[in-house]
């Protein structure tokens, strides 16, 4: 068997309304910020990281401010055009990345964390689906694309994962 191609996507183009600043670039007690913890935590499971929505990375798809879609949506083009299996995602407020979550997530058609719909396993042949759903008239929630799409919801007990949306998040790590 062919080993497939992964790409690991950071969803980054967040507005951080609730944080205050740009969350992605809040720094952690190690120095480190938020993006930087992101990338590591995803690259040794992944052929290659790029980060959407940020101007140094992929721009979201089809235009600025689609929120987590329009990055997801850049990250499957790419992964399309690029020869990769698929896309496993994370947000760059997501520190903490587990070890076992991308066997736990990759398997047939689309999967997310229960909870953390950003952590999640998405195959290269979505893109159009995800075309077409962005161009509908929808809200654009990533609920209506996990409902469309009948993503799998994976549960792994005991895992707790810090999720920072406000600076007290990041403080209390």
């Amino acid at each position: 068997m062919t080993e497939q191609l992964i790409l690991g996507a950071v969803l980054a183009g967040g507005r951080s309304s609730r944080f205050g600043s740009d969350k992605a670039l809040a720094v952690m007690a190690d120095g480190r910020t938020l993006l930087d913890h992101a990338v590591a935590g995803l690259a040794p499971h992944v052929a290659q990281v790029v980060i959407c929505g940020r101007d140094d990375g992929l721009a979201d798809r089809p235009a600025p401010d689609m929120g987590p879609l329009g990055g997801l949506n850049a990250a499957l083009h790419h992964a399309q055009n690029h020869g990769f299996a698929g896309v496993l995602t994370t947000g760059c407020d997501m520190p903490l990345y587990p070890a076992e979550l991308p066997a736990a997530l990759m398997g047939t058609g689309a999967a997310i964390l229960k909870g953390q719909q950003l952590l999640g396993w998405w195959p290269a042949s979505l893109a159009p689906e995800l075309d077409a759903h962005l161009a509908a008239d929808n809200n654009r929630s990533i609920h209506g694309w996990l409902d469309r799409i009948g993503a799998r919801v994976v549960e792994m007990p005991g895992l707790v994962l810090p999720n920072i949306n406000r600076p007290e998040d990041l403080a209390g790590l």
